[in-house]
């Protein structure tokens, strides 16, 4: 018995960047982006909006945003940790709702990789913690004998 391949009815994904955390929810839809319950058009600064749409940009030329919507809830992290976190958590989302049944889009995961490999993989990079000795995580206080 052959089965029926159905399109998810949501799909949720993550994008994590230093303390940032997004989480994004692509359903059926024509098209929105929303960050916390706002249109991502209105986010400011201007910088932030055209990196956090990056993605999207991706998406639409392809032609694979045209029936889905995307929520974003973000939180922690400052302004361009939480960009870096929504642009992933957008990324992966359309990858996995394109994807249908059998799994991801290949072609569009291949172009944002192509584009830039952070927009699919979370960036590792963490602050290094304060030392003693001293007012950062490298710098010593100086100590003279003279």
């Amino acid at each position: 018995m052959a089965r029926k391949s159905k399109k998810k009815t949501a799909v949720n994904m993550s994008g994590k960047r230093k303390t940032a955390i997004a989480r994004a929810t692509v359903r059926k839809g024509n098209g929105r982006i929303r960050i916390n319950s706002k249109p991502i058009h209105i986010m400011e600064p201007e910088l932030a909006r055209r990196k956090a749409l990056e993605p999207v940009q991706i998406a639409e030329a392809m032609d694979r945003l045209a029936d889905a919507d995307v929520s974003v809830n973000v939180q922690g992290g400052g302004q361009m940790g939480q960009v870096d976190a929504i642009r992933t958590a957008i990324a992966r989302g359309l990858v996995k709702w394109n994807g249908g049944a059998e799994g991801d889009d290949e072609e569009l995961r291949d172009e944002y990789l192509r584009f830039d490999r952070s927009l699919l993989v979370n960036d590792p990079r963490r602050k290094e913690p304060k030392h003693q000795m001293g007012r950062g995580a490298r710098k010593k206080w100086q100590k003279s004998y003279r």
